[in-house]
């Protein structure tokens, strides 16, 4: 691959990194359980990525003060740190690609709208601490995403301008957000399908497929996105 402009990647952490889609819906399930309301899957993965003071609000209603607001924030998210150890792995494809990335001198960061306490938990169960640069949480920003104020955070903690990033994301706002920072965004089909992340500039199944022809095409702009399936095995 020819030496381009980028020089940071900006992983999302759920649905990215790790397949935590699991954890994430049960702490949903168990915390609305707990108050007498029920979530399916459904309602789940329609609002996967957003982070939880929007969240809270969308469950129980914009009525809630801000002390009950965040004490239920911070309920769900004790529960899924408890979740952590026996519903989250690794994706197929990261530990090779992070491992590529940083042969090649990019720096890395995570940019999640969850809390640093599960980014942290998330990534030190999975062993890939070493491999970031930083780790940012957008759970305390003003604007979650699709707001691309956390992505543009992170460039700035990377020392690279939004046109020098490449996104990895798999959330609707994650990848708006990305959009309207100015950063090229590979969507993994991880949540959702294809047909509803038309405006990311490729468009995967898995990490597994990315190969380095295809990433360089992306970089130049040669590109258009398209769903690559996962091989059968």
């Amino acid at each position: 691959m020819r030496d381009l402009a980028l020089k940071a990647i900006i992983w999302d952490m759920d649905g990215v990194l790790a397949d935590s889609g699991d954890a994430h819906y049960l702490a949903w399930q168990m915390l609305l359980r707990e108050t007498g309301q029920q979530i399916t899957r459904q309602q789940f993965d329609d609002t996967f990525g957003m982070a939880n003071s929007l969240l809270v609000r969308h469950w129980f209603g914009d009525t809630l003060s801000p002390e009950t607001s965040r004490a239920l924030a911070l309920r769900k998210e004790e529960i899924f740190r408890q979740l952590v150890a026996e519903h989250v792995r690794i994706l197929p494809g990261v530990e090779q690609w992070l491992e590529r990335f940083r042969r090649r001198g990019y720096r890395q960061a995570v940019a999640s709208s969850g809390e640093m306490a599960n980014v942290v938990a998330v990534i030190h169960a999975l062993g890939l601490g070493n491999y970031f640069d930083a780790l940012l949480s957008g759970a305390f920003l003003p604007h979650s995403k699709p707001d691309p104020a956390l992505f543009l955070q992170t460039a700035a903690a990377l020392g690279a301008t939004p046109g020098e990033c490449l996104v990895l994301e798999d959330g609707l706002p994650g990848i708006e957000a990305a959009r309207r920072a100015g950063m090229p965004c590979i969507a993994l089909t991880t949540t959702h399908p294809a047909e509803k992340l038309a405006s990311a500039d490729l468009i995967l199944d898995s990490l597994a497929n990315l190969d380095e022809e295809t990433l360089e095409c992306l970089l130049e702009h040669r590109c258009q996105a398209r769903p690559r399936a996962m091989p059968s095995t």
